[in-house]
């Protein structure tokens, strides 16, 4: 049977979650600075409503491998209190997931607004 008032609670910790996230992650707020300045420029450019879609959805991908990334070296500085080899590649691996998603969504990026580029082609 579903638990009304637990899920409700749940949902408060997401909330806590994502308000921690935003509050005390430098790099979350630099990817929400572009994803905001994207979507401006994605009205501005009047994408058509699927790219607009894709591009909104690059957006929250890049922001929850953010997260992800915080949340593992969260949980390794908790566990881990002296430098080790096994900490820093579990950072480093975490790290380069959040930069291969931010490239991938850098280049399908460019692929969608270049055509509504207009200056671009006269």
């Amino acid at each position: 049977m579903l638990n009304i008032p637990r899920l409700i609670k749940s949902f408060g910790y997401a909330l806590e979650g994502l308000r921690y996230s935003f509050k005390h992650n430098q790099n979350i707020k630099i990817h929400i600075l572009i994803g905001i300045i994207v979507v401006i420029a994605g009205f501005l450019l009047r994408l058509t409503r699927s790219d607009f879609f894709d591009v909104c959805i690059l957006i929250v991908l890049v922001i929850s491998a953010e997260m992800i990334n915080t949340s593992i070296e969260e949980v390794i500085n908790l566990l881990v209190n002296e430098h080790r080899l096994e900490a820093k590649i579990a950072k480093d691996v975490s790290a380069g997931m959040v930069l291969l998603i931010s490239l991938f969504a850098a280049v399908v990026g460019i692929l969608i607004f270049l055509p509504h580029v207009p200056f671009l082609f006269k």
